[in-house]
């Protein structure tokens, strides 16, 4: 869990991706659907977080009806509605995504590299403005993604006074010392965070209602931090970065703690 800071900001340039954490072995396959749907729809790389206790665990797992999952609808180029002078790669829909030419179509041979390109055209731009405009509209375009992934799933009520944030693996440990604490009358609510890049467009509402937010991680509080920053809602930390899993007892200890503070 400590690779989070490097899958939001390890690149160069200004250029976000679009970031997904699984959370039990079996959820691996659904997010690493998502992931592939994401990125084939709104062109532009996915980074998928599955940690190694997930790697290591198991469970059993039903075989998906692939027929019941969300069909991928990428934006493939109809090279019928373009002939060679009028094409232009780089132009964006409503979604700020540009249009899959798939290399070898006849009459939508474009330009791709490293280099800065113009807006619409694809050709190489040293234009300071469009540098400019390009790095803004590869943020929106990612930003945008939060219109079309669900929104996040609160165990508990949506007010109260502990609020339980977690990614990754740590779901198992998480969820029942939710759960126990919980069937003892306890104020105490979940939300375990699949989608870190956009965040679900309720997250902030979700955070906001709770008289303490507690990010549970196995890192020094990367999350944390990035929540914070977004939200100002003054998340504390609990972390552990030992090589070791969080226990349930350890969490349910934690918690009463900081009820009684």
């Amino acid at each position: 869990q400590s690779d989070l800071n490097l899958a939001m900001y390890g690149r160069n340039g200004e250029s976000p991706a679009i970031v997904l954490a699984a959370r039990t072995p079996s959820d691996c396959f659904h997010m690493a659907y998502m992931a592939a749907k994401l990125s084939m729809e709104h062109m532009t790389p996915v980074i998928l977080l599955t940690d190694g206790y997930l790697a290591n665990g198991s469970e059993p797992w039903l075989i998906p009806d692939i027929e019941k999952f969300p069909k991928i609808n990428p934006p493939r180029v109809n090279e019928e509605e373009f002939s060679e002078d009028k094409f232009l790669a780089y132009k964006r829909d409503e979604k700020l995504v540009r249009s899959w030419a798939i290399p070898g179509q006849e009459n939508v041979v474009h330009r791709i590299g490293g280099l800065e390109k113009e807006v619409d055209t694809g050709n190489v731009s040293y234009d300071p403005a469009n540098h400019q405009e390009m790095v803004n509209l590869r943020a929106q375009k990612v930003a945008k993604v939060a219109d079309f992934i669900p929104e996040q799933v609160i165990e508990g009520e949506s007010s109260g006074d502990i609020l339980i944030v977690s990614w990754g693996g740590t779901y198992g440990a998480t969820h029942q010392a939710v759960h126990k604490l919980r069937d003892e009358g306890k104020k105490v609510s979940l939300i375990h965070m699949q989608y870190l890049n956009p965040m679900p467009k309720n997250t902030e509402a979700l955070l906001k209602g709770f008289k303490k937010v507690i990010v549970c991680e196995l890192n020094c509080g990367q999350l944390k931090n990035l929540l914070n920053s977004t939200y100002s809602v003054g998340a504390i930390g609990y972390n552990k970065v030992q090589g070791q899993p969080f226990k349930i007892r350890e969490l349910v200890g934690m918690i009463e703690k900081e009820l009684e503070n």
